[in-house]
C-alpha cells in the first residue's frame, strides 16, 4: 500500500494504522483490521465533540489566510506559498454579545475529501465530522495580557484540524496558538474564494530526502507565521473575511515562542528550531527526524520527544538515539505503551464516539487525549512559563503508560 495515502483518512476514525514516519525511510501502512461499528451505528452518532479545555480562559479563534510573496510553492511553482492558519487565543468568557458562535471543526468538503481518500465516505458522513463541536468562539474578545505563542504543524497529508483539541486546551491555559495548514500537503484544505487545494505533494514525496524537504519547507512556513503574528514583517495579517486580525503582536510575548507537531510536523518543529532562534522550546509527537539536527545542537534550547513504544523505544525501528545525541539542552524521550501513530491527535477521541475500535491501539480516545495533553502542557508550562513540572522529572504513578527513555 502507498504510505502517503495510508496516512490520511483511514487513520481519521480509528482504523488500525501501524504507521509511523521512519527516520531512515518511508513507512508502509499495515493492513487495515475489521472495524466494530456499522454504517448505521456511525450515522447514529449525530454529534461529535472534542474534549473540553482544562484552563481558566475561554477560547477565541480567527482563521487567517497568509501568503508569503517572497517564496514560490515547492509543489506548485507557479504559485506563491499560501497557508491557512487557525489562531486560538485566551478570551473573555461571554457575558452577552461579543464574539460569534463556536468555530467549525472543518468544512464539509474538507471532511469529504479526507474520508473519500480511504473509501470511508460510505461509513462516516462528512457532515458528521465537519460538525464536530469545538470549544472556541469565532472573533471572541481577547483576554488582556501578553502570552506565549505556540505554533503547531500536523502530520503529512493531515489537516490542521486534527490538532484542534491541543490548540484549544493550550489557549485556555494562556497561550496564543497557531495551527497551520501547509498548501498542497493535506488531502484537502479550504482557501478563500471557494478554492480547495488538494495534496499535490502526496504524489511526489516518498523518500527520507523528500520528507526532509517537507520538514525544511514547513520550518520556513512556521517562521513566516511567527513573523506575521508578531508583526515582525511590518504587515498586518487579515482574517478570511478581509478584516484586520486581532492585534496578535500585542498579545504575544516574542521572548516565549514554542513549536510542536505531529509526525512530519514534529520533524518540522525541530527544523524550525534549527533555523529560527526565536523559538525557545520544541516538541515532536511521534515523528522521525528527516532533516537531521545540527551537529552542534539547538543552542541549549529544550526539546521533548513523545511517541509510540513499539516504534520509538531504544533499539526500535525508529529510535531517537541520533537526535538524542545532538540535543544539547534539557531533553526528554518518552514512549507510550498502547499507543499508535495517531494517538497524539484528535482522531482516537472521534473514533470512540463513532464506535470505531482499533484493536492495535489499546488506549481509549480519552486516555490518549489525557496523556498527550498532560505532557505537552507540562513541557510548555516549564519552558515558556517557568512553572515547575514534577511530571517531567521521571515516571509517574498516574501515567504508568509513559516510560522515560535513553539510548
Amino acid at each position: 500500500m502507498n504510505r502517503r495515502r495510508g496516512t490520511a483518512a483511514s487513520a481519521l476514525l480509528g482504523f488500525s494504522l501501524a504507521l509511523t514516519l521512519l527516520g531512515t525511510g518511508a513507512a508502509t501502512a499495515a493492513p487495515s483490521v475489521p472495524v466494530t461499528a456499522t454504517a448505521s451505528d456511525v450515522a447514529a452518532a449525530t454529534e461529535l465533540a472534542l474534549p473540553r479545555p482544562g484552563g481558566r480562559h475561554a477560547v477565541g479563534t480567527q482563521t487567517l489566510h497568509l501568503t508569503d510573496h517572497r517564496r514560490r510553492d515547492p509543489w506548485v511553482p507557479s504559485a506563491d506559498r499560501e497557508l491557512m492558519v487557525s489562531v486560538y487565543y485566551p478570551a473573555h468568557r461571554p457575558a452577552g454579545p461579543g464574539g460569534g458562535g463556536s468555530a467549525a471543526y472543518m468544512t464539509t468538503e474538507e471532511a469529504r475529501l479526507l474520508l473519500e481518500a480511504r473509501g470511508l465516505d460510505g461509513v462516516v458522513p462528512a457532515g458528521t465530522v465537519a460538525a464536530t463541536r469545538t470549544h472556541a468562539r469565532v472573533d471572541a474578545r481577547p483576554a488582556p495580557g501578553r502570552f506565549p505563542l505556540v505554533v503547531l504543524s500536523p502530520g503529512f497529508s493531515m489537516p490542521r484540524s486534527t490538532l484542534t483539541s491541543l490548540a484549544n486546551d493550550l489557549a485556555s491555559r494562556g497561550y496564543v496558538v497557531a495551527a497551520v495548514d501547509h498548501a498542497y500537503e493535506s488531502v484537502g484544505t479550504a482557501f478563500p474564494g471557494g478554492r480547495v487545494l488538494t495534496c499535490a505533494a502526496c504524489e511526489r514525496v516518498d523518500s527520507t530526502e523528500d520528507y526532509a524537504r517537507v520538514a525544511v519547507g514547513r520550518a520556513h512556513d512556521l517562521s513566516f507565521v511567527i513573523d506575521r503574528l508578531t508583526a515582525a514583517s511590518g504587515a498586518t495579517a487579515r482574517t478570511v473575511r478581509g478584516r484586520p486580525a486581532l492585534p496578535y503582536a500585542r498579545m504575544v510575548d516574542p521572548r516565549r515562542i514554542g513549536a510542536a507537531g505531529h509526525s512530519v510536523g514534529g520533524a518540522s518543529a525541530a527544523a524550525l528550531m534549527a533555523r529560527d532562534q526565536r523559538v525557545r522550546a520544541g516538541l515532536n509527537l511521534d515523528g522521525g527526524f528527516f532533516a537531521p539536527l545540527p551537529e552542534d545542537g539547538l543552542g541549549g534550547r529544550p526539546f521533548l520527544m513523545m511517541g509510540t513504544e513499539t516504534t520509538h523505544s531504544p533499539g526500535g525501528k525508529n529510535d531517537w538515539s541520533a537526535a538524542w545525541a545532538r540535543l544539547d539542552g534539557w531533553k526528554r524521550w518518552l514512549t507510550v505503551a498502547g499507543a499508535e501513530h495517531f494517538t497524539f491527535t484528535d482522531l482516537p477521541v472521534l473514533a470512540d464516539q463513532l464506535g470505531l475500535v482499533d484493536p492495535a491501539a489499546p488506549l481509549t480516545g480519552q486516555r490518549s487525549w489525557q496523556l498527550t495533553r498532560d505532557y505537552l502542557t507540562a513541557f510548555f508550562g516549564l519552558h515558556l512559563r517557568g512553572t515547575p513540572q514534577p511530571l517531567l522529572d521521571g515516571p509517574s504513578a498516574d501515567h504508568p503508560e509513559v516510560a522515560f527513555r535513553q539510548p
